[in-house]
């Protein structure tokens, strides 16, 4: 009986998946198509990059665009009413962008002031924008469509968009594109050794991942209610 009720429960958790995905076929070729072009260019890019840069310039790297993120996550804070974590973090990008050189250093995370990432995706959820169904984006990866209508936001507070030519945005984006990549080389290995299926494993960890940062690590339990429930054992005979 326990095993029964324990494969019913991951029934129910797959039916639960599978309906955040109507779109699998299209999503299976858009994330094969993403994984040619990782094995093809941004992965041998992201090793020379780095072997060739010692680790404290890559983390001044990390650091500068961390901060960009952080200013937006600020703002994001705030726009969700967490008024006390937004002001946390405002003061964590004016302490890395003076003390911190402009956010090459990282003095806040010394001062206790850590990160709490948010995102517009994050901010649409607690306002009751559904999450839509699961979308894999051409050479962007994992999204819904609710964190897809919130990316261009999300995007134009990067430092690509702070020069005027078009050609240094260009290399600013690839830089950040380069740099975030290296940082996943040693996770995205471990995918390969531990997944069966990459596309579910990837599916299921981004969805249950954003479920963790919109409910602040604090995501109430999956209700499945809604799926008919496991006939009653037999009754043995007397």
């Amino acid at each position: 009986m326990a095993l029964l009720a324990g494969c019913a429960a991951a029934g129910a958790q797959t039916a639960a998946r599978a309906a955040s995905d109507p779109w699998e076929g299209f999503n299976r070729a858009v994330f094969g198509f993403n994984d040619a072009v990782d094995e093809a260019v941004l992965k041998p890019v992201a090793q020379a990059y780095r072997a060739v840069l010692p680790q404290p310039v890559r983390t001044g790297v990390g650091n500068v665009y961390g901060n960009f993120d952080d200013a937006w996550s600020a703002v994001n804070h705030l726009l969700q009413g967490k008024g006390q974590s937004g002001l946390e973090m405002t003061m964590r990008v004016l302490v890395n962008s003076t003390f911190g050189l402009g956010g090459l250093l990282d003095p806040a995370s010394e001062m206790r002031l850590d990160r709490r990432s948010e995102d517009l995706g994050q901010t649409l959820a607690v306002w009751g924008v559904g999450s839509g169904p699961y979308v894999v984006l051409p050479l962007l990866g994992p999204s819904t469509v609710r964190d897809s209508l919130a990316l261009p936001a999300d995007r134009a507070v990067s430092p690509s968009r702070l020069p005027d030519r078009e050609a240094s945005r260009t290399a600013l984006t690839a830089l950040g594109i380069v740099d975030t990549r290296a940082r996943l080389l040693s996770a995205t290995e471990l995918l390969g050794q531990v997944a069966l299926d990459r596309y579910t494993f990837v599916r299921d960890a981004y969805l249950s991942r954003r479920r963790d940062q919109i409910f602040d690590g604090a995501a109430p339990l999956e209700d499945f209610a809604d799926e008919p429930e496991a006939a009653p054992a037999p009754q043995p005979r007397r």
